[in-house]
């Protein structure tokens, strides 16, 4: 008999993440016309997306040869259509599949292609730079722990989050979902603990502050090791 027959192995419990994504576009909870997909003010705001293009297409445009891209959780993709041409190959994957299709059919590019997959559980395309662009506001540390010990395949990662202005405890967490942690007077800080992420340098490309005390929206480089 096998040894493992009477301990079967439980089956692997799935992230909340993809549901909890398919009823924000499915529910415009987000906003935006009903009759297309939206990812909200950080996506479409001229505020937020125009000093993040100018310093992201800065960085990429430094490189004599064209890096790979993967874009981490692309939305409706208003923002990383902008980039596509600062890439050697733009690889963009979001959770939701009927966004994915959507993004698929409207945005058509030789150098771009667009993968319906759960970053915290899936292997990650290969790429030289991973973008993540308030992504991880929105997870549980258990997922962004899980998505942090991919990173490091990565030469390059571009982080985005809505964190508080002034002082705030980092890291507090948060259930899946439509809300961050601002809410909960708290931001993502991957090298603080409990996530520990180790890189070789850190730089502020960005720090937008926005209107009525609702925060900061701050873009970080970091290279990896």
């Amino acid at each position: 008999m096998d040894k493992n027959q009477n301990n079967p192995k439980k089956p692997k419990t799935p992230w909340p993440t993809k549901l909890a994504m398919e009823q924000i576009y499915e529910m415009n909870l987000w906003g935006g016309n009903k009759a297309d997909f939206y990812s909200g003010e950080g996506s479409h705001h001229p505020k937020i997306v125009n000093p993040y293009l100018d310093t992201v297409t800065t960085f990429l445009s430094s490189f004599k040869k064209p890096l790979t891209v993967c874009d981490l959780g692309c939305g409706d993709f208003n923002v990383g259509k902008e980039l596509v041409k600062y890439a050697k190959k733009y690889i963009a994957v979001d959770i939701v599949p009927s966004l994915i299709l959507r993004n698929t059919e409207k945005f058509k590019v030789p150098n771009l292609e667009f993968h319906c997959l759960d970053i915290a559980d899936a292997d990650l395309p290969i790429a030289d730079c991973a973008i993540l662009r308030q992504v991880l506001q929105h997870l549980s540390n258990a997922e962004i722990q899980s998505i942090v010990n991919k990173l490091t395949a990565f030469k390059y990662v571009i982080l985005t989050e809505h964190i508080p202005e002034g002082d705030f405890t980092p890291n507090k967490d948060i259930i899946s979902g439509q809300g961050n942690r601002p809410k909960v007077h708290s931001g993502v800080n991957l090298l603080a603990p409990p996530f520990n992420f180790k890189v070789k340098e850190g730089t502020q490309l960005s720090a937008i502050v926005l209107d009525d005390g609702k925060g900061v929206i701050a873009t970080t480089l970091y290279q990896i090791f």
